[in-house]
Order: structure tokens, then C-alpha cells, then sequence
């Protein structure tokens, strides 16, 4: 049995391993642009309250005489209607209260050009507001294509997951947050080279397009230095010069620079892990029922930012005993904050999953990451769990 028929074996087609999506979160164009154009209330919601709206402002007029006529002030209803409702409801809304404010105008005293001027600027007034839903569902409509087409970049500049190399079994959560120009720049990637497996997962400094163009150019950097070079050292080399070069273009364009934190990983036939970190948080080791930190002490400055230190990155490696579980993250996962603003308490809730295999860990860090920010996420959220191959582990 080959080792991807040995990581095939385990999967049923009913369950979903690799790259997780909150459900319903990642959507295709035409259900973007559908819920978009949905109302935020619902049709019986809007027509009691419109009625109740309505019977108000009669009441008012009524009981205020000629002193003061507040009917005609219903034609600022539509104006509100044109931001939580449809363009249908919106123009339901413009028509029922021209219909109203018409046939009090018609009852009303008053000369002929009191009566054409006040249905005029009933008539204008709603219309504005018919205008102002449909601008306001077309921006909508454009920027959901464009968050769309962001993600859908995203996707195709990383690898699917799981990826099942001699060395490792790599399993992974990654989930872009997809909100207009707040789309993140969170980049992972494994490559089988001639001198190991060597892993990566990072994060571009800054959010947008110009983040997503800064993680493509460290991404195809180690693709290519990962097979090619023969040190560590030298693969995250490659990578600062990526990243600089990229950098440099980008100032031409009138871009802001960017940095990448990131944290390089080796793993070959000694049952050690070599690692270069760029600034980048820690590694967890899951080994017997037990989590601990492991502890980097030649972190260096992100890529992108060498040239401000004197000191060279440095390679150091660490113990990975076989069964163990190596997780990796990046800090949307910490940064994750609940309705207090308490930050997400990984270790913590890591160490109650000590047990876990791979897939099972990153199940329930998922689960338990949604349920402490409530769905709400301010970033990216990317993880890695990094598991021996079998013929290593022996």
C-alpha cells in the first residue's frame, strides 16, 4: 500500500478533511449577488410597521390640525427603506406612501399649486429613494464579485489539502476572511524536494489585493528554492530576495511595501525538524497526551526586513517523535477575540486536545474557534497539522 493510499484509506466521502470553508461563507457569484439583493426585513415585518407608521402620522396630522402637517414628512420613509430593504420592497414602500400622501394632499385645503408642488416632492422624494436602494444593491452586487474573485485567487495560489509527501502527512484549515478590502494574505505551502519535505505558513503584513500579490510572490519563491536549494538557510534567502524584489516593484507602482512573517520547516529521514522563523509564532507539539510550545531561540525578523538587521537567520532544529503532532498557525487563530475583546487562548484549548490525530485537532479547532468569536473574524485563519510519514516514523 502506498503512503496516499494509506491517507486516502481512512476518508469517507461524507466527511471533509484538508481545507475547511465555514459553511456558507465562501459563495459563488450568483449566490453572492442574490443575497445582496435580499431585504434585511422581512415583507410582514415592513408592512406592520409601515401601516403602524402611517396610522401614526394621521393620527398626528389629525390631532395637530393646520398647525403643523406631518403626513407630507412620510416621504422620508423610503429614504430609510432604500438601506435595509429590496429595490421590490423599496419601490412598495415609495408606492404606498405616494398613494398616501396624494390622497391627503387631495383632501386637504389648500390652492391648486399647493397640490401640485406637494405631490411633486412626494413623487421626487420617493423616487430618490427608489434611486438610492438600487445604487446602494449595485455597489453591493459589484463588490461581492470582487470578493468572489479575490477568494477564488486565493484558492488557486495554494495547495489543496491534505498533501501526503515521504515524510510528512499534512492536513490544514484555512479559512479568508472575505470582507471587501479586508480580504488577508495567509500563504502555506509543502514541497517534496530532493533534500526533504519542506513546509511553510506565513502572513503578509496588511490586508487587500497588494497582500495577496505580496504572499503569490514568497509562495512561487519557495516553490522553486525549496527544490533547488540544498540548505534551509538558503530556501529562506531565496525568499527574502522574492520578497524584496517584490517590494521594489511595488514602490514603482505606487504600493505600499510589504513584510511576511514566516516560519520555514524541514523534515527529512533523522526524525528531526529543522526550522528558520521569520518572525512567526512558535510551533505547538502534541506528543503523549501532552502540548507544549516548542521553544525558537533564533527567531529573526520577518522576510522582506533583513536589511535592518545585522544579524543572519540561523537554522535550529527540534525533536518530532513518531505519532506526534506538530501544529502550526498563524495569528489569525490567536488574534481571534470573543465578544469581551479576550484574545483566543490556544494553548489552552490545544491541551485538551493533546489526544487528537491530525485531522480530529484541526475539527475541533475549528468548531471551538467559531463558537469563541461568534463567526466574526478579523483575519485569515490558516493552520497546518504536521504528522510523520509511516516509513519515517519507523
Amino acid at each position: 500500500m502506498t503512503l496516499l493510499d494509506r491517507a486516502r484509506e481512512p476518508q469517507t466521502p461524507k466527511r471533509r478533511s484538508g481545507v475547511r470553508h465555514r459553511e456558507g461563507a465562501v459563495q459563488s457569484p450568483d449566490a453572492g449577488i442574490a443575497a445582496v439583493s435580499e431585504g434585511r426585513i422581512g415583507n410582514w415585518a415592513l408592512v406592520g410597521g409601515l401601516a403602524l407608521l402611517t396610522l401614526l402620522a394621521v393620527f398626528l396630522d389629525v390631532r395637530a390640525g393646520n398647525e403643523l402637517r406631518v403626513v407630507p414628512l412620510l416621504v422620508v420613509v423610503p429614504a430609510l427603506a432604500s438601506v435595509y430593504c429590496s429595490l421590490r420592497q423599496t419601490i412598495w414602500v415609495a408606492v404606498w406612501i405616494t398613494t398616501v400622501v396624494v390622497g391627503f394632499r387631495a383632501g386637504a385645503d389648500g390652492t391648486f399649486w399647493d397640490f401640485v408642488f406637494g405631490i411633486g416632492f412626494a413623487v421626487l422624494a420617493c423616487a430618490l429613494g427608489v434611486a438610492a436602494c438600487a445604487a446602494r444593491i449595485r455597489h453591493a452586487t459589484e463588490m461581492a464579485r470582487l470578493r468572489s474573485a479575490v477568494v477564488t485567487l486565493q484558492r488557486q495560489i495554494l495547495r489543496p489539502l491534505p498533501v501526503v509527501t515521504d515524510h510528512v502527512f499534512a492536513h490544514g484549515l484555512y479559512e479568508p476572511i472575505e470582507e471587501d478590502r479586508f480580504v488577508g494574505g495567509d500563504i502555506y505551502e509543502v514541497v517534496e524536494s530532493p533534500y526533504g519535505t519542506r513546509v511553510i505558513i506565513g502572513d503578509v503584513q496588511g490586508k487587500g489585493l497588494a497582500a495577496i500579490g505580496a504572499g503569490f510572490a514568497a509562495i512561487a519563491a519557495f516553490r522553486e528554492a525549496a527544490i533547488r536549494e540544498p540548505t534551509l538557510t538558503g530556501v529562506v534567502q531565496a525568499l527574502e530576495d522574492a520578497v524584496v524584489r517584490h517590494n521594489e516593484f511595488s514602490a514603482q507602482t505606487g504600493e505600499a511595501e510589504r513584510f511576511v512573517t514566516a516560519l520555514v520547516l524541514g523534515f527529512d529521514e533523522s526524525g528531526r525538524v529543522e526550522a528558520v522563523n521569520c518572525g512567526h509564532l512558535p510551533p505547538r507539539l502534541l506528543c503523549d497526551g501532552r502540548t507544549s510550545a516548542v521553544t525558537l531561540h533564533r527567531t529573526s525578523v520577518p522576510l522582506g526586513l533583513a536589511g535592518l538587521s545585522r544579524e543572519a537567520r540561523g537554522a535550529e532544529s527540534f525533536d518530532f517523535p513518531p505519532d506526534a503532532t506538530l501544529l502550526v498557525v498563524t495569528d489569525g487563530v490567536t488574534e481571534a477575540r470573543d465578544a469581551t475583546g479576550a484574545f483566543y487562548p490556544l494553548d489552552q484549548r490545544v491541551a485538551a486536545w493533546a489526544g487528537h490525530g491530525p485531522r480530529e485537532l484541526l475539527d475541533a479547532l475549528h468548531v471551538d474557534l467559531e463558537e469563541f468569536s461568534g463567526g466574526i473574524r478579523r483575519d485569515d485563519v490558516a493552520a497546518l497539522a504536521l504528522r510523520r510519514a509511516p516509513a519515517v516514523a519507523r
